[in-house]
């Protein structure tokens, strides 16, 4: 009897032993995406190609493992991304802005945090800045989110090995400050997807920003072709990283700017913003596909923006192919509206054509004569009161209202909501992530899993 016992106890060791975790752990978050944001981008997909359903489904709404997850700060039943970052990143709840610390003040450590301490690269990654809420919340700990310079200063100095997004959202002289610092933290700092690939070989540790400085990565449907995707960020950092170290890496990929285009109520830009997110997470399924028994990704959200509904008013329809006709966000239009009217004073004729041409209005978006003659009041107006580029702001945005009602879309606010957000994830132990979780489960689920 104690032979038997003694040699399932050396099996139960050994299973132990073999039983290591994932190697890579990827750790996607598309800030306020919930449920409608993903189900929407694929009923959207569906009415471009003429069919209703979704026979173009998003990558990782395929993933095997499905969960619902709450997202409730400390403070209150409607988090902020400082709170519901610090949630994600630590496993600890925390009061609406603060950042990486206890609702009294004290620091609470990262999954990255002890990723990099077990002996693996670090990576972290967003299309906003790098100080702001979210990606701050994996090495920050601050009583402000808005502290945006204490911030950046602990981002230098966590000897993390990869961060990648816009730049240090902060002055002038703190932002040289701050890559002064990086610098003199062995950090390499490249500007555009080619000078990663022309210093990456070289560089100890990395910092890939926009060519030029700016604080954040244009919205995908607003985007040049020199402009950082989120996908070369992906693809970049998986190749800094998986040369960092043996023991493998831990990243964390951030589409930040689903939640501003949300904040905005612009679904056009936001669904593009969700397929650019997608997009990302294909290179890290790509990268899945070679290493299958070794890598983890989970997706999911820090909470839901916008309370955006797939419906409006009484009707039983959806008109999503409406958005099709947008070329660019509201915010660009309404500045390219400003420009134009700056190099040669706007006529209502020219104003609407640009209305029809930059966001499909009368074409496919069509809009009642009544919503025509409101467009023509707002512009008039901007004839009259003394702020014309506000009077020409609020045009785009009711042009965009238009469009939306159009498609039937609808949104409760431009906050966020209390909701479920959705997790996803496939790969090692992802069968671990099911039914309804809370976002501290997360990170405390990853740490178990990869033993760090």
């Amino acid at each position: 009897m104690k032979k038997i016992t003694v040699t399932m106890l050396l099996l139960c060791i050994a299973l132990l032993g073999f039983a290591k975790g994932p190697k890579y752990v990827f750790y996607f978050i598309g800030d306020g995406m919930g449920p409608s944001h993903v189900l929407g981008t694929e009923l959207l997909l569906g009415e471009q190609a003429g069919v209703i359903g979704r026979p173009h489904k998003l990558c990782f709404t395929q993933f095997p493992q499905t969960a619902f997850v709450t997202t409730f700060s400390a403070s209150n039943g409607v988090t902020d991304s400082a709170a519901s970052g610090t949630a994600l990143s630590t496993g600890s709840k925390t009061n609406n802005g603060h950042l990486g610390v206890t609702p009294d003040g004290k620091p609470v450590y990262s999954v990255a945090l002890a990723a990099k301490e077990a002996g693996y690269a670090v990576g972290i990654s967003t299309t906003v800045c790098i100080n702001h809420a979210t990606p701050g919340a994996f090495y920050a700990h601050q009583p402000s989110r808005n502290n945006y310079y204490e911030i950046a200063k602990e981002m230098v100095k966590s000897n993390y090995d990869f961060f990648a997004g816009g730049d240090p959202n902060c002055t002038s002289k703190q932002h040289k400050e701050i890559m002064a610092a990086a610098e003199e933290n062995n950090y390499t700092i490249a500007r555009g997807f080619d000078d990663y690939y022309t210093k990456a070989s070289t560089a100890k540790k990395m910092m890939l920003f926009q060519k030029e400085i700016a604080s954040e990565i244009p919205y995908a449907i607003d985007r040049d072709e020199e402009d950082l995707t989120l996908a070369e960020i992906t693809e970049a950092g998986i190749d800094f990283l998986s040369k960092k170290s043996k023991k493998g890496f831990f990243f964390m990929v951030e589409g930040g700017k689903i939640d501003y285009a949300s904040h905005a109520d612009d679904a056009a830009t936001m669904f593009q913003e969700v397929l650019d997110f997608n997009n990302a997470i294909k290179v890290a399924l790509d990268f899945y596909k070679k290493h299958k028994d070794e890598t983890l990704i989970i997706v999911t959200a820090d909470h839901e923006t916008g309370g955006i509904v797939l419906g409006f008013n009484s009707a039983y329809t959806l008109n999503l192919k409406a958005l099709s006709g947008q070329k660019a966000s509201a915010v660009k239009i309404a500045e390219l509206l400003i420009e134009t009217d700056k190099e040669k004073r706007l006529t209502w004729e020219n104003a609407r054509k640009i209305l029809k041409e930059q966001f499909g209005l009368w074409e496919t978006a069509a809009i009642s004569e009544q919503q025509t003659n409101r467009l023509k009041q707002i512009f008039e107006l901007a004839e009259v009161v003394e702020d014309r580029e506000k009077q020409l702001k609020q045009l785009a945005e009711t042009a965009k209202t238009y469009v939306a009602h159009t498609a039937a879309i609808s949104w409760a606010s431009g906050n966020h909501s209390g909701t479920f957000v959705p997790l996803f994830a496939i790969g090692e132990d992802a069968d671990e992530f099911g039914g309804v979780l809370d976002n501290t489960d997360i990170p405390k689920m990853i740490k178990k899993i990869a033993r760090y």
